[in-house]
């Protein structure tokens, strides 16, 4: 079993920025693919981005040239760097994992949550106006 944990939300006014990161509970986890989803309220869970092992990413339309997502794989932790943050991208923010052995969806469909056999707990981000 695999634990994710993110951190790093908090509030921010608009224009502004936030780091995220999600640790996993194993040294020896090293899924192929994992991503950022987030949920507002009241609306579905929507993919933000996805990276593979070899660093290749993929972002939603909405936050494309805003946001970045980064794996450090000594670590075994994966970030996203939000910037120009607007009031829509308020949500609880949910890191992602594939199964290893097993997965390899990223990127073509690392923004679909059914690729993703493991979820954390999630963190807050509030943009204010």
């Amino acid at each position: 079993q695999v634990r994710l944990m993110e951190s790093g939300g908090g509030s921010v006014e608009v224009g502004g920025s936030l780091s995220l990161s999600c640790a996993t509970s194993r040294d020896d986890y090293r899924p192929k693919c994992m991503g950022w989803f987030r949920q507002a309220p009241g609306k579905e869970r929507e993919g933000v981005a996805a990276i593979d092992s070899g660093g290749v990413a993929t972002f939603a339309d909405s936050v494309k040239g805003r946001f970045t997502i980064s794996k450090d794989n000594a670590k075994n932790t994966l970030y996203l760097q939000m910037n120009s943050l607007k009031p829509e991208d308020t949500a609880m923010y949910y890191c992602a994992a594939e199964p290893d052995p097993g997965g390899g969806y990223c990127p073509r469909r690392g923004l679909m949550d059914d690729v993703y056999n493991y979820w954390g707990q999630g963190t807050p981000v509030t943009v204010s106006s």
